[in-house]
């Protein structure tokens, strides 16, 4: 069995729930975006600066490369994702909104969902027994669009 396969299928073991997979549809997608954000929101060296590259950039880049290692259309399924992030970034930014204190607050809600959602499931999150799973349940979520669109992971 491929390593995708059995963190996949480990991942969905506790998340059967059908309350708990729509939590989870909605907060994962949001904290990986506020993560980023927040990482973004880093002040940076001045050479950075000038590039306008962030340490979201910098962390992103072994990021997408697990998700590559993973599979490939995981990984550019990601990256697409990703790009969608940094653009929603400059979005908030263009709007005049506090790009930190905005994804401190979703962090926040959206980890508080999850739990919720775990308490619904009867079942720990699995990135209580493995960090890993931290990287995985955006994959799970984007596994359900790659299936929509007849896309193997």
């Amino acid at each position: 069995m491929r390593n995708i396969d059995r963190l996949m299928q480990e991942y969905s073991e506790s998340h059967q729930n059908p309350t708990n997979k729509k939590i989870h549809n909605i907060a994962v997608p949001a904290i990986y975006f506020v993560t980023v954000a927040l990482l973004y929101c880093i002040p940076v060296l001045p050479i950075m600066e000038k590039y306008d590259f962030t340490f979201a950039h910098v962390a992103i880049i072994p990021v997408l490369f697990y998700y590559f290692k993973l599979s490939g259309p995981v990984g550019a399924a990601m990256t697409a994702l990703s790009i969608l992030v940094f653009w929603g970034i400059k979005w908030l930014e263009y709007m005049d909104v506090s790009v930190w204190q905005f994804s401190l607050i979703l962090f926040v809600v959206m980890w508080i969902l999850q739990f919720i959602g775990h308490a619904i499931e009867g079942k720990k999150p699995s990135f209580f027994k493995d960090v890993q799973f931290l990287l995985i349940g955006p994959v799970w979520v984007i596994s359900g669009f790659l299936k929509k669109l007849n896309i193997q992971y």
